[in-house]
Formats: C-alpha cells, sequence, structure tokens
C-alpha cells in the first residue's frame, strides 16, 4: 500500500486524529454569539445541525450522554466516518477501488432526511439546542 491514495488515505487519518485531539481539549461555545452556525449567528434559530460540534467534542472525551443530548446523531456521523476510513484503507490495502455499498448521493440524502426529521421532532417539542 503506497502511492498517493495511500498517502491521501494517511494523511485524512492522521487530520481526523486532529481533529479528535483538538475536540478533546475544547469544546465549543454554547452562546449564540460564538456559534459557528450561520443560521444560529444571524437568525437566532439552530438549524438541523446545531448542537454537532459540540457532541463530537463531548464524544472525544467520551461523555455519551453530553453528545446524545446536544446531538442525537453525533454518534452516527462519528461512526460513519470511522467506517468509511476504515473500508477505504481495507480497499487500498488490497488494490481494489474502493465502492461504497450504495451510491454516496443515496448515503447523503439519508443523514440530510435523518438531520431534518430530528429538527422538526425537536422543534415540535421544543428541545432545540439553544
Amino acid at each position: 500500500m503506497a502511492g498517493p491514495a495511500a498517502r491521501l488515505w494517511l494523511f485524512a487519518g492522521l487530520a481526523g486524529l486532529a481533529g479528535l485531539a483538538v475536540l478533546h481539549v475544547w469544546v465549543p461555545s454554547t452562546d449564540a454569539g460564538g456559534a459557528f452556525c450561520l443560521s444560529r449567528r444571524l437568525f437566532h434559530l439552530p438549524c438541523p445541525g446545531c448542537g454537532m460540534t459540540r457532541a463530537m467534542a463531548h464524544l472525544a472525551k467520551g461523555e455519551w450522554s453530553a453528545a446524545l443530548r446536544d446531538h442525537p446523531l453525533a454518534p452516527v456521523v462519528a461512526l460513519e466516518a470511522i467506517l468509511g476510513w476504515l473500508a477505504w484503507g481495507a480497499a487500498l490495502a488490497a488494490a481494489r477501488p474502493f465502492r461504497l455499498p450504495v451510491r454516496l448521493e443515496t448515503l447523503l440524502l439519508a443523514n440530510v432526511a435523518a438531520l431534518v426529521a430530528l429538527w422538526l421532532g425537536r422543534a415540535a417539542t421544543g428541545t432545540l439546542p439553544w
């Protein structure tokens, strides 16, 4: 397993570890003024992904209940990223093209649908993160 594709895979893994290290020592602010989310910052309305960065920071620390409170889909997104990276590495090791079991568009649409459904449910119950 050598070459540019393997280096890209290794770089992606190192970038993931660096992100994990940053999130392990830093938790984003819950203040709307310091939020990354443009919707939350400009319109004071959380978007479907609001709370995901904080949830990932809690996952990096092993704080599962806090992660689920901030965004219930964070463990799913983290698992998808890890499994995708591992499948990419396995394809490189076997010297075969990397193929997902479903079309990427289908996977992305399923994730967006889950995010929007969760957001609508949280909006209806008044449990959106503020």
